[in-house]
């Protein structure tokens, strides 16, 4: 019987991120965490990945996963200073992939730009469980007409329920 931890992804801008999701994602983080879930983010020290990350590491048992687009090296390694674990990956953009496949489930976290889109995109085509949290109006209706499957809430408490049986 595998006790491996739950793994949660959490997309959202970076350096575009309204105040408004960088609060949520920062009590989103810590509301993973306080399950005992494994936090996974795009790892940049910017917006949405930080706060969330920042959030995470409140929490006493806190693993905190970057997934960077970077290699690693020089002035390359820029990485939010919460990460428990930077996945350095060369990749760029295409890392998006990696993360929501890395991901037992993915949250929106704000919506963001076109890399957070991708992040969705992938999200559905890799039948990865989706929830939107407070993401503009677009985005909800766009995302939920792809799939019965994608959820949509403006609460962090209600967003961690709908992970939790989402998990089951």
């Amino acid at each position: 019987m595998s006790s491996r931890r739950a793994v949660v992804g959490v997309m959202g801008a970076g350096e575009g991120a309204s105040a408004e999701a960088v609060a949520l994602a920062e009590e989103l983080g810590e509301c993973i965490s306080s399950r005992g879930w494994v936090l996974l983010t795009g790892g940049r020290p910017t917006g949405v990945m930080a706060a969330a990350s920042r959030g995470a590491s409140r929490v006493e048992g806190h693993l905190v996963v970057g997934v960077l687009p970077d290699e690693g090296n020089g002035a390359d390694k820029q990485h939010t200073a919460e990460l428990d674990l930077a996945v350095f990956t060369g990749m760029g953009k295409a890392r998006n992939v990696i993360n929501v496949l890395s991901a037992d489930v993915v949250v929106i976290c704000g919506g963001g730009g076109p890399g957070t889109a991708s992040e969705a995109a992938h999200a559905l085509n890799g039948g990865r469980p989706m929830i939107l949290l407070a993401v503009p109006t677009l985005w909800r209706e766009f995302f939920c007409s792809l799939s019965e499957g994608v959820e949509s809430t403006g609460d962090v408490q209600e967003c961690c329920r709908l992970i939790e049986a989402r998990l089951r």
